[in-house]
């Protein structure tokens, strides 16, 4: 541990639960972690893959999941200094870049880093404590048996566990265990186009194309039904930007889908020449299609109540919410002290609290994300250039999520929470998150 003043606290069950989580991506990495942490015993992380990439582009945290990760003996510091080290952001007009409010970067999401980079340093937290991280291992059946629930990997192997946390997306298996159906995901109405790329020596000597390399800068230019998100990491040694405009297209959901380089042209023939070089002679992107899933009614299973959904694969966040990657913390922290807190048998009491805690708050930051997209998209719809934007009309509004501590909720309202489901069951049953 990097911190020496760090202990782990000791299990409230003897012996502790066994748990499996599924997925080892961040939200798995922070939910081991975090389990961990709370003296749990997690058996191993289960992913499909046989090794991870550099995958995807900026991603950042909050402080809300900082001063969780701090907790729980991580070192935030590894990832701070990977981050975007710019002290603002500036939100801009579309067309000709004007400024039209400027806050601090930690308003929107922490440092902003590459998601492969901070990958990386939560697999390393997981495995400074052990914890067995098994790839190649796909998930091709659940087994919701009750107190011994189950899952069969591709290759015929069956692991069993007291709990069993699936971390592993908005296309996860064990979502359609829960939901007793599979849910389709619904067009969201957008799409993003992303690249993220070292920039050329000839990109970096032309002033058409190097406004934004000299150090770490974010920027935003937004429009009608539109807006661009730019992000320079290594003082100019990485580039990124993401497009965000509307699209009804079916082409499914993937990290993988290439991007149209023409049309991503036609789009921005009209943004600020000062980004619009760089963006038009980007060699190749990625095409992302946002899609919307309906806020689910359960995200436990429904027999023993020990398999459980977390992360993306319940209260999956919009890219204008800045906070997936927090909200799988916070989820994480939840559902470690709700564990902590039962006796082997009364395990789905504490699941079930769990979803009960975090559905609410998961609820409020995704529709900051909705918002500040409608904002942003709609503020300056036939609006002439001389008309004065408050500025409070575009800023990101994610602040007050960072004074929450998803585990102290938990700690101070168990007492109410439990009781309420353990009514629930005495009652046989359980009231859905929504309708």
């Amino acid at each position: 541990m990097a911190d020496k003043s760090y202990q782990r606290l000791a299990s409230q069950q003897s012996p502790p639960l066994r748990v499996i989580v599924v997925g080892a991506g961040l939200g798995g990495c922070a939910t081991a972690v975090a389990l961990h942490h709370h003296g749990h015993e997690v058996v191993a992380v289960l992913d499909k893959v046989r090794a991870f990439n550099r995958l995807g582009d900026s991603l950042g945290l909050g402080e809300n999941a900082y001063k969780l990760l701090a907790r729980w003996g991580c070192n935030i510091k590894e990832i701070q200094e990977i981050g975007n080290q710019a002290p603002t952001m500036k939100i801009r007009r579309w067309h000709d870049g004007k400024v039209l409010a400027e806050q601090p970067l930690m308003d929107m999401a922490g440092y902003i880093g590459h998601r492969g980079d901070y990958h990386n340093i939560f697999l390393k937290w997981v495995h400074d404590r052990k914890i067995h991280i098994r790839m190649g291992c796909e998930v091709v059946a659940y087994s919701d048996a009750d107190p011994a629930p189950s899952l069969t990997l591709a290759s015929g192997e069956v692991l069993t566990a007291d709990v069993i946390v699936a971390c592993d997306g908005i296309k996860s298996l064990a979502r359609h265990l829960v939901l007793g159906a599979r849910d389709e995901p619904v067009s969201s109405g957008y799409a993003c186009f992303r690249a993220y790329f070292e920039p050329s020596e000839d990109m970096k000597t032309d002033p058409a194309r190097n406004a934004f390399l000299a150090e770490d800068s974010v920027n935003f230019w937004i429009g009608p039904d539109t807006h661009v998100v730019q992000n320079t990491l290594r003082g100019g040694r990485e580039f990124n930007w993401i497009l965000t405009h509307k699209d009804d297209g079916d082409v499914p959901e993937s990290w993988f889908q290439p991007g149209d380089m023409d049309e991503v042209r036609r789009l921005v023939a009209d943004i600020d020449p000062a980004i619009r070089e760089a963006i038009k002679s980007t060699d190749k992107c990625l095409d992302w299609k946002i899609c919307y899933r309906k806020p689910l009614p359960t995200w436990v299973s429904p027999r023993s109540h020990r398999i459980v959904l977390l992360g993306d694969s319940c209260h999956a966040h919009l890219p204008t919410s800045a906070q997936g990657a927090s909200q799988a913390c916070e989820s994480a922290g939840t559902l470690a002290v709700c564990l902590s807190r039962v006796s082997r048998e009364d395990v789905k009491i504490a699941t079930r609290a769990y979803e009960k805690l975090r559905f609410p708050r998961t609820r409020v930051s995704q529709t900051h994300g909705e918002d500040l997209r409608d904002r942003w998209h709609n503020v300056l719809k036939n609006v002439d250039d001389n008309v004065e934007i408050d500025p409070e009309m575009v800023k990101i509004k994610n602040r007050p999520l960072y004074a929450f501590d998803s585990e102290k909720d938990a700690e101070e309202k168990w007492d109410d929470v439990s009781r309420i489901v353990r009514g629930e069951f005495a009652n046989g049953k359980i009231e859905p998150l929504c309708g």
